[in-house]
């Protein structure tokens, strides 16, 4: 894992931009790592999965832009889900080309345990700062979000914290 120095109170955007692209990737990959290793699923099944759960079943065009991806991506993710029993693909009655696709129970189950491995890893590094430190990084998340998108996302990139014991949406 790479090591992340320090940036002081004069630093330029630039690197503190860096520094969090930095660890913002480091910390995506150690919950993708963990999510693989305990559940099987990784991060980019995961969020297919949570999208038809959110939503119920969809159009793969609708489904891939939900996720804001291009629909070949997310038609790759979605055969492999569907191999794996957790996702089913029905044929439109309307059009032959459309596939619906909806979540499984298998895919439920598999769903639960990604978040459940996902959610551990964010308490166990989030859990090192203090109450005040989690705070001002939660304060300073949002001023970035605000920055990075106008305001335009309505909070959508900042959600509240799920209650302990329940999965947060990954």
């Amino acid at each position: 894992m790479e090591r992340h120095e320090s940036t002081t109170p004069g630093s330029a955007p630039e690197q503190v931009g860096l520094s969090f692209l930095t660890l913002a990737y480091s910390l995506r990959e150690q919950v993708d790592q963990h999510m693989l290793t305990t559940a099987g699923l990784s991060l980019s099944r995961t969020k297919v999965l949570q999208a038809l759960v959110g939503c119920g079943a969809l159009h793969q065009a609708q489904l891939a832009a939900s996720l804001g991806q291009a629909p070949r991506s997310v038609t790759q993710i979605v055969e492999g889900l569907e191999r794996l029993g957790m996702v089913a693909r029905t044929g439109d009655p309307e059009d032959r080309r459309r596939k619906t696709v909806s979540i499984t129970d298998i895919g439920r189950t598999a769903l639960r345990a990604a978040e459940e491995a996902g959610t551990h890893v964010l308490r166990q590094r989030f859990g090192r700062l203090e109450p005040q430190q989690l705070a001002t990084l939660d304060t300073l998340l949002a001023h970035l979000d605000i920055a990075l998108t106008g305001g335009k996302t309505g909070g959508q990139a900042r959600r509240s914290p799920a209650p302990v014991g329940q999965p947060i949406d990954l």
